[in-house]
């Protein structure tokens, strides 16, 4: 069984001011570092062996915040877990977009469908690289939705900063086990399962 827990990087100056970042390389803020360093907390009650990051410098240095705690050193990026282009609404806050853009069709936007593509061919990637390994990633908020909503098919949460998301692949194909560290209720089928209230057990590759 391979682990996997994708985290969400950690705020930047332009998360505070509610600016689309997607592709824009910009750099944590003082917060986001703290937050970091509370992600990687949380993940040391349990076991890792690799980390990797987005290309852009805020989920890298979240990604090596993390390794601090874990006593990992971060082994590469992999360019398939970053953020989502958002064309020209990078920059400019999200109400000034929906001013400009409320069809949200921005133009210069990447497709959501091939937000997704490239995210799921990036995790098929690490477990196949890493299998039977726990694997930390840091990534963005934007492509982590995007894949956890095409492995479920439910609505995904807003991903906060330094959020954790756990999932587990079998060798044939993954499973979502908690979003936001809320474990996912395994009662109901994938194209309904909401996120229950309860945090999943500490173990290997289970934050």
């Amino acid at each position: 069984m391979t682990h996997l827990a994708l985290v969400r990087h950690g705020e930047t100056y332009w998360n505070a001011l509610r600016r689309l970042q997607g592709s824009s390389d910009i750099p944590l803020n003082a917060t986001g570092r703290a937050q970091a360093a509370r992600a990687g907390s949380l993940l040391a009650a349990g076991q890792w062996d690799v980390l990797v990051s987005s290309p852009l410098s805020r989920a890298g240095e979240t990604a090596d915040i993390i390794g601090t705690h874990l006593n990992l050193t971060r082994s590469g990026t992999h360019p398939g877990l970053t953020e989502r282009h958002f064309g020209e609404a990078e920059g400019i806050t999200d109400y000034e977009a929906w001013d400009r853009w409320p069809d949200g069709n921005y133009p210069g936007i990447e497709p959501r469908a091939d937000v997704t593509r490239r995210g799921l061919a990036a995790l098929d990637d690490l477990a196949e690289r890493h299998p039977g390994s726990a694997i930390v990633a840091v990534s963005h908020g934007g492509l982590i939705r995007s894949v956890i909503g095409a492995l479920h098919g439910w609505p995904v949460p807003r991903i906060p900063n330094a959020a954790i998301t756990a999932l587990r692949h079998d060798g044939a194909r993954w499973a979502v086990v908690t979003v936001n560290g809320r474990e996912v209720d395994p009662a109901l089928p994938a194209n309904r399962a909401p996120v229950s209230g309860t945090r999943s057990p500490a173990g290997r590759g289970i934050p």
